[in-house]
């Protein structure tokens, strides 16, 4: 007789293994991207978003599937990066809605908990598009629903999904335009099916899965080069802990969040289903510890002498030379940029920025680091710039998770855009104003972008070859060319309009800074009604990218 149900134990096993398919299989979704650009990563988000549930989950030894499951959409809610990272936080985050109260699943049970998935992940997309991993989701949807009225077999169960959802892959070429072009399926639906099939081969495993995590994400520099010789540190301890507990009425944590401000500031109180995540500076640390403790169990807890931290940064020769002057009072407005290179950061620190997330096209920061980010900026309003379509959704999660401050999205899918949000920013206007200022702003600038082929493919009638030179404009394809210098001309020529008045370029890790000045002289030579203006922007992958205003 097969397997009729499935427990938490067996769930825990199932999404270690789902994690560890497409971790292994990151790089074949990756290149399913569909302009043969070295930034395709959809994989890569995916898996470290499924790695940041099976985390957690391996903590888990609860038999319940209710619990297991809510312990998997907690981790990927807080691991997910990009926009199919979001997406997949999002099903997982239903699957575990349509579980509350169960104890062991089997086919009906988990047939209701996809379509639960599904509905919450169409719900997380503004404007969903058919053809992409929320059709391959639906579609499994469907299948669970059709074959759990059939068998009480998981494995039959869970077969048959795999192959509807296999077959619903393939026809999502056909639905959108730019997969049928590049003569590819769509990455995301490849990645969920990935998961679904290391789910599967697991359950008739009788070993333990142990989580195989050989990516590693880039530890995130949150961290300004400010004047340590400027700060003085009121509350000297970092105090940041999980409190387990399900269902905190609203109630009590306003009143956790009341008495913690009697007690420090850099408050942030986030609460969930269950837990609440609390972070906080200050001198008592017992005293928060005890408080939370009337609440419900502590995890995770973590404090930080900052005196001592910041101590060890000081330069003793310099700090005689300047007075001590109190911590700045919390801003109306704060910043927070995702940038990818040091240069591009350097110019949004200078704009006024207040935190730079280091990250964009080779590796998308996830919800928890741009959360954590949130938290370190002492302003009442905050206004996130995403500079990547990819990045939005993952920022928008983030905003929606944090409760003590009102943050903004600017829906920026580029550098430029976001530079030019920052110059626009004016800081006489209220903050629903400045917003709208700075969204209007990026509507004005055009993006050029120059970078190389990392596969053959065709798009319509545009044949590419590994290592051909690339010129992307409005996030199209828009010049194929054998060197970069004939690919950068050609591509501002196709940009540039009468209306154009200014100029930017930024010249990548990858180039010399000879080799731009060149360009420049020649942009300056062709377009003299145009002020051209050159930065170092030492970003990788992209050997320019240039602003046009």
């Amino acid at each position: 007789m097969g397997l009729n149900s499935i427990n938490g134990l067996l769930l825990k096993k199932m999404i270690i293994a789902g994690a560890n398919e497409l971790n292994n299989n990151k790089q074949l979704v990756d290149s399913l991207n569909v302009f043969p650009v070295p930034d395709g990563d959809t994989g890569t988000n995916m898996s470290l978003t499924a790695l940041a549930a099976a985390k957690e989950c391996e903590k888990n030894n609860s038999l319940s599937i209710a619990e297991v499951s809510k312990t998997a959409a907690s981790g990927s809610l807080r691991g997910a990066r990009g926009n199919s990272g979001v997406i997949l936080s999002q099903l997982f985050r239903g699957f575990s809605k349509g579980l509350e109260g169960i104890e062991e699943a089997g086919t009906l049970e988990l047939a209701g908990a996809c379509r639960k998935g599904v509905e919450t992940a169409y719900k997380a997309v503004m404007k969903p598009k058919e053809g992409t991993i929320l059709t391959v989701a639906r579609a499994c949807a469907d299948a669970a629903e059709k074959y759990a009225a059939e068998t009480e077999d998981i494995e039959v169960f869970l077969s048959k999904i795999i192959e509807d959802g296999n077959e619903m892959l393939l026809k999502t070429k056909d639905m959108l335009p730019v997969l049928k072009q590049a003569d590819v399926v769509d990455a995301g639906g490849k990645g969920l099916l990935c998961v679904l099939f290391g789910a599967f081969k697991s359950i008739n495993t009788s070993d333990d899965i142990v989580l195989n995590d050989n990516t590693k994400a880039p530890e995130v520099d949150f961290s300004l080069p400010v004047d340590v010789n400027n700060v003085e540190i009121k509350f000297g301890y970092c105090t940041e802990f999980f409190i387990i507990e399900k269902n905190v009425s609203e109630e009590t944590v306003n009143e956790l969040k009341t008495y913690l401000t009697s007690l420090g500031d850099s408050l942030v109180v986030v609460a969930d289903e269950d837990m609440v995540k609390v972070h906080v500076h200050t001198n008592h640390p017992g005293n928060v510890i005890e408080k939370a403790l009337t609440i419900g169990a502590l995890n995770g807890l973590k404090i930080d002498n900052m005196r001592i931290q910041h101590t060890n940064k000081i330069d003793f020769t310099a700090i005689n030379q300047k007075p001590i002057v109190e911590a700045l009072e919390k801003k109306e407005i704060g910043f927070i940029s995702i940038s990818m290179g040091s240069g591009l950061s350097e110019i949004f620190k200078n704009l006024g920025v207040d935190q730079i997330i280091e990250g964009g096209q080779t590796m998308n920061p996830s919800t928890e680091d741009i959360l954590n980010a949130i938290n370190k900026v002492n302003a009442k309003n905050i206004i996130v710039l995403p500079n990547n379509k990819n990045i939005i959704l993952a920022a928008e999660q983030a905003a929606k998770l944090t409760t003590d401050k009102t943050v903004f999205v600017l829906p920026s899918t580029t550098v430029p855009e976001g530079i030019a949000a920052m110059i626009n920013y004016d800081a006489a206007t209220d903050v629903d104003n400045c917003f709208q200022i700075m969204k209007e702003s990026i509507g004005l600038v055009k993006t050029c972008s120059v970078t190389y082929a990392v596969r053959d493919t065709s798009l319509g009638e545009i044949k590419i070859t590994e290592g051909d030179i690339l010129g992307i404009l409005g996030g199209e394809i828009a010049v194929v060319a054998k060197n970069i210098e004939e690919a950068t001309k050609e591509l501002v020529a196709k940009a540039i309009s009468d209306e154009s008045e200014v100029i930017s370029v930024f010249y990548g890790a990858d180039v010399e800074k000879e080799d731009a000045e060149k360009i420049v002289t020649f942009l300056n030579e062709t377009y003299p009604d145009c002020e051209v203006e050159l930065h170092l922007g030492n970003q990788p992958l992209y050997y320019y990218i240039i602003s046009i205003e």
